[in-house]
């Protein structure tokens, strides 16, 4: 798969989250929290799971089982911090607090990984904050869920970093989502049963909201994102995916009534804009050191979740101890 492709479906998959938002907020009417993760996470696993079966045969590479572990402990608490982060903050400035992991994914990819970002990456990234902020019409009041949001978006960014230095090192996409995905539901559901209001009566009522959170907002979303990631920097991938609150102001607009004014409308141009600068560009961070690369065959077929978007079926994942090599053409 070529980078432009993998920024592209980072870009639909922002369309999903922010969209998903307003059922992030509008799930919590009928049940909690973590109940809510929970249940969206188990419906986004068993989506997901058929298609582990596909790559039952890779080989597992050192270090695989801590490497995930590690992945699937990040993702559990930042999807439960997002969902928290709506009990106290609007539609609009979640989706703004939580798109704060432009810069902190940068950062963080920095420390980790020796990934030093490049000057257009750095301004890109203060961008989409400036825009962000002027598309939710500044940060009023800062509430607990505000802050909530916020810490969200520290372990998004180091989520983000960790999925990123596993997909290039291990691949199997299919085996991580699924075991995220899964692993988010046994931390959350067990909470949801003993702290929450979890029954079949409240399920069924969050009904419509559990299906688009679980089938878009999470297998198709985070899928399509964890497969991306095995092609493109998780930097740029940050940038790309901050569209998240432009497309969740617009549904906060149209579904919620949200307030929106000029400035918001600049803030999304800013965004985009500075999006788009980096979903084309051919430049990407360098690492101080290389990641070591398991030998990992390839998989073939065309995931559901994201069938829409691209045809996988032909993408190769270049075998090599450095960075992923970038092409405008399957890279093999």
């Amino acid at each position: 798969m070529s980078r432009t492709r993998a920024n592209l479906l980072l870009l639909f998959a922002a369309a999903l989250w922010g969209f998903g938002n307003v059922s992030q907020k509008m799930v919590l009417v009928h049940l909690d929290a973590l109940s809510a993760v929970g249940l969206r996470c188990l419906i986004g696993g068993l989506l997901v799971l058929p298609f582990v079966l596909m790559e039952r045969r890779l080989p597992l590479g050192p270090d695989y089982f801590s490497s995930l572990a590690k992945v699937c402990a990040l993702f559990a608490i930042s999807i439960t911090l997002q969902q928290l982060c709506y009990l106290g903050a609007s539609v609009t400035n979640a989706s703004f607090l939580v798109s704060t992991a432009t810069v902190m994914t940068p950062l963080a990819a920095w420390f980790l990984v020796g990934e030093r970002p490049i000057a257009s990456l750095t301004v890109a990234a203060g961008l989409t904050v400036v825009g962000a902020l002027l598309l939710s019409d500044g940060i009023a009041g800062f509430s607990s869920g505000d802050l909530t949001a916020v810490l969200s978006a520290a372990c998004y960014a180091l989520w983000a970093v960790e999925l990123g230095r596993h997909m290039q090192v291990h691949a199997r996409p299919f085996t991580a989502a699924a075991t995220q995905f899964f692993g988010a539901a046994a931390f959350a559901l067990p909470l949801g049963a003993v702290q929450g209001n979890l029954s079949l009566t409240a399920a069924f009522a969050a009904g419509p909201e559990l299906a688009i959170l679980g089938v878009f907002s999470t297998a198709i979303a985070f899928g399509i994102q964890t497969v991306a990631l095995r092609f493109t920097p998780a930097s740029h991938a940050a940038v790309i995916v901050s569209a998240e609150s432009v497309f969740g102001a617009l549904g906060a607009a149209i579904f919620l009534g949200e307030r929106s004014s000029s400035a918001s409308a600049l803030g999304a141009a800013i965004i985009l804009g500075a999006i788009l600068s980096v979903a084309l560009s051919n430049r990407a961070p360098q690492a101080r050191t290389s990641l070591r690369t398991a030998s990992v065959q390839p998989f073939d077929g065309a995931p559901a979740f994201a069938a829409a978007a691209a045809n996988w079926a032909g993408d190769r994942h270049p075998n090599n101890s450095g960075p992923v090599e970038e092409c405008d053409d399957p890279c093999r």
